[in-house]
């Protein structure tokens, strides 16, 4: 494995019942606005959050250059070193949840039941390509055995909610919608929601659900 154990960005209590491992989307870095907004929102809420780069991210940040995402491979190593890193040093007793905001929590779901994860959080997941719905990012969702939540914006482009009903999940996939979000979250004006209240929502639903899986 070349993907060396990441420096991961902390937030939340050290001995939080939980750890989640975020990683960042396609084309954000793990310190965008709105990761750095879920993590503080999941460690408000007593959630241990560890942030990590992707290695084309990480080198983005380093020289300025635009690189595009790594191949699947080396993204999935990452996320296995990620794993490594995070359980070397647990708090007692905490449970690990994996997940990521887009292509993040899509990597995370490939190997969740690899690794025995106790839960995966997706944030706008891409089930399939803007504009490509016949091109769906599935076939491992229908039998994923992880405990699994998705946060989807009802307007996303890579997944409306409308199309959702379409889509055969695993039993252990639990969708929820935020209301007129699109791959953010981020509803228009005219919903009378802020992004802020979107994001607060995201994280109340996902804390609930984390809270309520039977050990």
């Amino acid at each position: 494995m070349e993907n060396a154990a990441p420096n991961f960005l902390k937030d939340g209590p050290k001995d939080a019942p939980w750890t989640l491992i975020l990683a960042h989307g396609a084309g954000a870095p793990m310190d965008s606005d709105v990761m750095t907004g879920l993590a503080r929102r999941f460690g408000d809420a007593g959630v241990r959050v560890l942030r990590f780069e992707f290695s084309y991210m990480a080198e983005r940040r380093a020289t300025g250059k635009k690189k595009p995402p790594d191949r699947e491979p080396k993204l999935l190593d990452a996320w296995r070193a990620a794993v490594e890193a995070a359980r070397a040093d647990p708090p007692a007793g905490a449970r690990l949840a994996l997940g990521g905001k887009s292509m993040g929590g899509r990597m995370a779901s490939l190997i969740a039941d690899e690794v025995g994860a106790d839960a995966l959080i997706c944030i706008g997941y891409p089930f399939h390509p803007p504009g490509k719905p016949d091109r769906l990012r599935t076939a491992h969702l229908e039998e994923i055995r992880t405990p699994t939540f998705i946060r989807q914006g009802e307007r996303d482009p890579f997944g409306r909610r409308e199309e959702a009903a379409g889509y055969n999940l695993s039993a252990a996939v639990h969708l929820s919608w935020a209301t007129d979000g699109d791959h953010d979250l981020k509803p228009r004006k005219a919903s009378g929601l802020t992004h802020a209240e979107a994001l607060d929502q995201a994280v109340d639903a996902t804390v609930d659900f984390l809270r309520n899986l039977p050990r």
